[in-house]
Parts: C-alpha cells; sequence; structure tokens
C-alpha cells in the first residue's frame, strides 16, 4: 500500500459524496500582509484597524477574497489535484466577517457529475463550505472542474447537472456586514457612495498589473492549493501549453484589486453569482480590468448600505478604454476573466 496521495481522478467521484478537507489553516495578519503585498489592494476596510472601528467593526477584517481562496485552497487536494482546468464558480455567499488569528475548514458535497464528450474527462460539480474554529459558516460556494480520468474505458455515472441560481438576491445579503456608523470618504479614496452608481455605468479601473512567475506561485502557496498545473514545469512542459498556468483565483484577486479605481467605496465582497474563466493566464502577460454596474439594489431593513451587482471583466495584454468583449485565446490579447457579484456600498 503507497502512503502517498495521488489525488482523486473523475471516476473516484459519486453524488452525494461528503468530504472533510485537511489541513485546517489559521490565518493571520502575516497572511494578510502578503496577500496585500501580492495584489496590491487599497481599500480601507482591510488596511485599516482604526478606520475599520470607525467604520463599526471591531477592527479590521481580512479581505474577502483571501478568505475564499484559502477555503478554495483545502478543497485542492480532494477535488482538483488533477484537474485540466476549473471551470466556473456560482452561488458564493460570504456569510460572515472574518479576522485575523480565526482558523478556517473546509467541507465539500458532490452534486453534480457529467462524463465530456470527449471520453477522458468529466465535469465535477461541488458545494464547498468553509467554517471558523467555532463552526460558524463563513463561506458557501459552488464550482465545476474538468476532471481527468483515471482510465478511459471507465464506465460513466448517470450524467447529474445540478440547476443553479443564476443571481442571488441582493437585497439579503446585508447579514454579513455590521451596522456602518461613521464612513470617511477622504480616506476610503472616493466620494461616490451608492446613489452615485447608475444602472449601465461602465468604468474602465485603468491600471495594469503584469504577473511575474514566482508571484503566482507564491500567492498559491499562500493558499495550501496544490494543483500541479500551477507549479510542475518539468510535468507542464509536456501538456497542453507547455508552462504553468496562473491560478484562476489569482486573476480575481488582481481584478478586485485594479478596481479599487473607480469602486474604492465599495469595501465588501458579499457575494458571487459566477465567474468564467476565459482562457488562461500565464506569467508575462499583463493583466487589466473594467466593471459594468447591472444592477443595485437597497438591502432589506437596511439604511446604511446598499448592494451593487457589478460584473467585472479582466483582460489579458489588452487596455480596457474601450470595454473590450472578445475573449482571449492561448496567442491573442482578450478577456480571461468574467465575475458577476454583489458588493455592499455605503448609503
Amino acid at each position: 500500500m503507497t502512503k502517498t496521495n495521488p489525488g482523486n481522478f473523475f471516476e473516484d467521484f459519486r453524488v452525494g459524496q461528503m468530504i472533510r478537507h485537511a489541513t485546517p489553516r489559521t490565518v493571520t495578519i502575516g497572511d494578510a500582509a502578503l496577500y496585500a503585498s501580492l495584489y496590491g489592494a487599497r481599500f480601507a476596510l482591510q488596511s485599516s484597524d482604526a478606520f475599520a472601528k470607525a467604520a463599526g467593526y471591531p477592527h479590521s477584517p481580512l479581505d474577502d477574497l483571501l478568505v475564499f481562496h484559502v477555503v478554495f485552497g483545502k478543497t485542492v487536494p480532494d477535488i482538483s489535484l488533477n484537474a485540466v482546468a476549473n471551470l466556473g464558480y456560482a452561488e458564493c455567499r460570504f456569510l460572515k466577517p472574518v479576522y485575523p488569528g480565526e482558523t478556517l475548514s473546509s467541507v465539500s458535497e458532490v452534486i453534480g457529475l457529467k462524463e465530456n464528450s470527449n471520453g477522458k474527462t468529466g465535469t465535477v460539480y461541488v458545494r464547498s463550505e468553509g467554517f471558523n474554529a467555532r463552526g460558524e459558516k463563513v463561506l458557501s460556494y459552488v464550482r465545476w472542474v474538468m476532471m481527468r480520468k483515471r482510465h478511459d474505458r471507465a464506465e460513466p455515472p448517470a450524467p447529474v447537472v445540478p440547476k443553479l441560481a443564476g443571481t442571488l438576491d441582493g437585497a439579503s445579503l446585508g447579514a454579513s456586514c455590521p451596522v456602518i456608523t461613521g464612513w470617511d470618504n477622504i480616506l476610503a479614496g472616493t466620494p461616490h457612495r451608492f446613489g452615485d452608481y447608475a444602472v449601465g455605468e461602465k468604468i474602465d479601473h485603468m491600471d495594469g498589473m503584469t504577473v511575474e512567475e514566482a508571484e503566482h506561485m507564491m500567492a498559491t502557496r499562500l493558499y495550501q492549493n496544490t494543483a500541479r498545473v500551477h507549479f510542475n514545469q518539468f510535468h507542464e512542459r509536456d501538456g497542453r501549453f507547455g508552462r504553468r498556468l496562473v491560478y484562476g483565483g489569482h486573476v480575481i484577486s488582481l481584478a478586485r484589486a485594479l478596481s479599487f479605481n473607480g469602486l474604492a467605496n465599495a469595501f465588501h465582497v458579499a457575494a458571487i453569482n459566477g465567474g468564467s474563466h476565459l482562457a488562461p493566464l500565464f506569467a508575462g502577460g499583463t493583466v487589466f480590468a473594467w466593471s459594468e454596474i447591472v444592477d443595485k439594489t437597497e438591502i432589506r431593513g437596511r439604511d446604511d448600505i446598499g448592494a451593487l451587482r457589478v460584473v467585472t471583466r479582466a483582460s489579458r495584454d489588452m487596455p480596457c478604454t474601450d470595454f473590450p468583449t472578445v475573449e482571449a485565446t492561448v496567442e491573442e490579447p482578450g478577456l480571461v476573466l468574467e465575475l458577476d457579484y454583489w458588493v455592499l456600498i455605503p448609503r
């Protein structure tokens, strides 16, 4: 018997399977500092204890996407170690703020399976949940991932494709946020609040960020994400692209950091309705981003905050002055990410 874990393949999963993931992770202020250094996010709430306390928090919470990546990273050895690609997300809810010093763990349920037409891969749908040490759920999301089969001739399972909500109810998202008692526009970096954004408005976030090989691997290791496609050049030189693939979550965090220029008061990612990695990203590529306000709503029972539904599109090697919609290919620049999400913003 081998004591090492080769990871699961498509035929190892079954609908209804519950998986408790190793290893619990205590997320510290050091992790938050490294996250900030990798992406350059400048949102005031996650940058300053003094600002957070004035706004109504006990102190500065961890960045929402750092929490997402840590919970996600726990799932990789069991779900996607042998993945071809992570395909998309849905029904992602950030349920409680997480503070430095808290310990996170993850549990997943397999909710769908479908073999692909090539007979060599299949799509696995999982609902993953993150918990703090008190057993409180802090995050829940669905993702689907293309998995290799261990044996091409393995009998496929009966196809089960879950029905997922296209859009979460923005008006119900305030529970993850304390009452905002004070908000300093100058310190936050912009005067623009809930009433200053209009449905249909498009925002070019202007700046670009070039991805370095060491940075994207360091970021992925920060989350203890062990997927081989991000690290092992010896293996990937014979793969689809001949080189390491940047973790899709790295692109999400870059786009969120870039969105500060135009959405600086959007202090909390409350939910992700859906997301798609449209094309691969490799080291040396420069990420730009633009956002569209596709909906806005008041929060039920709250007069301190509102919710904006934002679709942020990130491009590779293509500035977003003209709000591009063309998808990238391996060779040609274009969009690499489309993320549909709700953010909370002061009124």
